[in-house]
């Protein structure tokens, strides 16, 4: 299992409460939960209670409906279905009594792979981190407890988040989700999920204007290590509304895919 380099985590548990540390925060808003860590939450919880050894987790739906204060939550499962290839679960962040955020995962049994060819998906040839040199630097102010690098359409690192041809990043977290848990391949992907959103909705005059209200990742393989790669594919809005995609990576090739939902989001908005 890949560990984070070295930040302090972003929850420390106590009892079926999670507690946010300070840096747990979006940069919406300083008091305010950021999104992607409802997504490794609810990640976590169904890794915990409805995994498998011979099921793939090959769909999570996370839908992100209501913003939290810094305060602690919980999060509950439930089993849907159980066949004999297939599961399907749900899962729960409660803050307080009120639910925040949501996640549906359908989990798949491993097989034999078939021996027919099919027109996949090509790796990407966005070099490396370990070519691109430091993480680049958050212009807007708030310091995101992830290292990201992005890269240009020509391949080389960028701290330009405007560009108008292919956007492709590869982000790392710096810090464990929970206090004395290494942070699972599931629950990191589940992580760099949310960053899809800002990716395919950043705008050309340097301002991020859309909040995410969902995201589903759809894998064929959990990513192999700590880094993942992100690859913009797709995005329309019209009338406030933003739908967008991406192809998702690691160092060794493509993973899956991404598909997100976006509201435009004024400053003074909430959800």
């Amino acid at each position: 299992m890949a560990e984070t380099t070295g930040g302090e985590p972003f929850f420390t548990p106590d009892g079926d409460q999670l507690v946010p540390a300070r840096h747990a925060d979006s940069p919406w808003s300083p008091d305010m939960m950021h999104g992607r860590l409802f997504g490794g939450l609810l990640a976590r919880a169904l890794e915990r209670e409805q995994s498998d050894p011979d099921l793939q987790f090959s769909r999570l739906t996370v839908d992100l409906f209501r913003s939290a204060k810094l305060v602690p939550v919980r999060v509950e499962t439930r089993r849907v279905r159980d066949g004999r290839r297939i599961r399907v679960a749900d899962a729960t962040v409660y803050a307080g009594d009120e639910p925040v955020a949501r996640a549906s995962a359908v989990l798949l049994r491993r097989g034999e792979q078939p021996a027919g060819t099919v027109p996949a998906t090509s790796a990407w040839d966005a070099p490396k981190p370990d070519e691109l040199g430091a993480p680049r630097a958050d212009p807007s102010g708030w310091v995101p407890p992830f290292d990201v690098w992005l890269v240009d359409a020509d391949g080389k690192p960028t701290e330009d988040w405007r560009a108008s041809g292919p956007r492709r990043a590869w982000v790392r977290d710096r810090c464990d989700l929970v206090a004395g848990e290494p942070t699972s391949p599931f629950v990191r992907v589940a992580l760099a999920g949310d960053f899809a959103s800002p990716l395919v909705n950043f705008g050309q005059d340097g301002v991020l204007e859309f909040i995410n209200a969902d995201y589903t990742l759809t894998l064929s393989r959990l990513p192999r290590g700590e880094i993942i790669g992100i690859e913009a594919t797709g995005q329309v809005s019209e009338d406030g509304i933003a739908a967008g995609s991406c192809t998702f990576h690691d160092t060794e090739g493509p993973i899956g895919f991404s598909a997100l939902t976006a509201v435009a989001n004024p400053a003074t908005a909430k959800r």
